[in-house]
């Protein structure tokens, strides 16, 4: 058993408690309060301010492994346009010299969302991980699959229509690809519905059309890269076409459409922004565009799409989001309970309650200060970094 006093425990969902006691048991937050009674025999730790870990929404720390090169480039199958069997489980490196992991664990981001890359109009599983380090993957997972990745505009474009020279070239080649796939897999869940009674006349079973099935069950949803309005429009639309479920990654263009977005209840995952204007679907990248989205009612978190250190980031880019308007409350909100009800596990992570588990991210400061330090990091009830 564990108490953490912090002068300021900001819970993030029930206020924030001045000279707040959080007791942690067996991996869990037993108790919190200001009037939390620590037994005798209870180990303390003290710290100016104390929230729960950050939530990192998307990103590819792990399956892109930094300074590595090619050799640890495990993002992106770049062989076909729809790879919907492949899982970012198996390209996750989880051993604690990883610098993507080691970077977001130094900073208290205590979970991430780890998603293929977008080459590819559909990119496979997603996974939802503790960013401690472990013997496997395996043992840091909190949800897989966590979602599943598909992509729109220059990424697909690229890949296959300018190098590859092949299906999709286009916008609409991308979304005849995605709707291809759906009517495929639709097809096989009718047959298997079917003929469930008569086993020889059911399909051969199909890997690829398997691992799209929880999409057209609703069970997980796309998580639709896509920096243009009319790019998340496209993937709105096939969406509705096919009654599943979806967020927006990036996001980039939100101000444009925020409206629409919020009217449809589509979440949306705003990031990267710490970064160049790469391409041209970029190109209008702000610090604005949360203020906006917040404006229209969207519910969005903040991401990094990180590859490796620059995870670290996470806190700096809700920061220069309240710079230019942005809720602070709604700042910290978009790095912890939202991402983690997008991803879709905020029944444990993401807010300090009663029951979560105990994620904690103890700091000097302001959470939102450059200056502050992360002074220790308490994943599953264990001090993983301390300075």
């Amino acid at each position: 058993m564990i108490a953490v006093i912090g002068r300021k425990v900001n819970t993030i969902t029930n206020g924030i408690i001045d000279n707040g006691i959080v007791l942690i048991d067996k991996g869990k937050i037993k108790k919190i309060g200001a009037d939390v009674k620590v037994p005798d025999d209870v180990k303390t730790i003290k710290a100016k301010y104390v929230m729960p870990g950050l939530v990192e929404a998307h990103c590819h720390i792990g399956i892109w492994e930094e300074t590595i090169g090619w050799a640890g480039s495990d993002g992106n199958e770049r062989t076909e346009p729809a790879t919907p069997h492949v899982r970012a489980l198996d390209g996750i490196k989880a051993n604690a010299d990883e610098g993507g992991l080691r970077a977001a664990l130094h900073e208290g981001i205590t979970t991430a969302q780890v998603l293929p890359g977008s080459a590819n109009v559909i990119g496979g599983h997603g996974v939802a991980l503790k960013t401690a380090p472990k013997t496997t993957v395996d043992q840091m997972l909190i949800k897989n699959p966590s979602g599943m990745k598909i992509a729109f505009g220059e990424n697909p474009m690229r890949v296959y229509g300018v190098e590859a020279k092949k299906m999709p070239s286009t916008r609409m080649g991308v979304a005849g690809v995605l709707r291809e796939w759906l009517q495929k897999t639709k097809n096989y869940m009718e047959k298997m519905e079917r003929f469930k009674d008569e086993p020889e006349k059911q399909p051969e079973y199909d890997i690829k059309l398997e691992a799209l099935v929880p999409v057209l069950k609703k069970e997980i949803p796309f998580r639709a890269h896509a920096h243009r309005a009319d790019d998340v429009a496209t993937a709105i639309r096939v969406c509705e076409e096919f009654d599943v479920k979806m967020s927006w990654e990036h996001a980039t263009e939100g101000h444009r459409i925020a409206d629409y977005i919020a009217e449809k209840g589509i979440p949306a995952v705003w990031g990267p922004s710490l970064t160049s204007r790469g391409k041209w679907e970029m190109r209008e990248l702000s610090y604005e565009t949360p203020l906006t989205m917040y404006e229209a009612g969207v519910k969005f978190a903040i991401q990094t799409d990180a590859v490796g250190s620059t995870i670290r980031f996470l806190p700096i880019c809700a920061a220069l989001s309240v710079k230019e308007g942005l809720p602070y409350d709604y700042a910290l909100r978009a790095i912890t309970i939202i991402p983690a009800e997008i991803i879709g596990v905020s029944d444990r992570v993401g807010s300090l309650e009663v029951g979560k588990d105990a994620d904690l991210r103890l700091l000097s400061g302001d959470p939102l200060d450059v200056m502050t330090k992360c002074q220790k990091v308490i994943i599953n009830g264990e001090v993983i970094h301390s300075l």
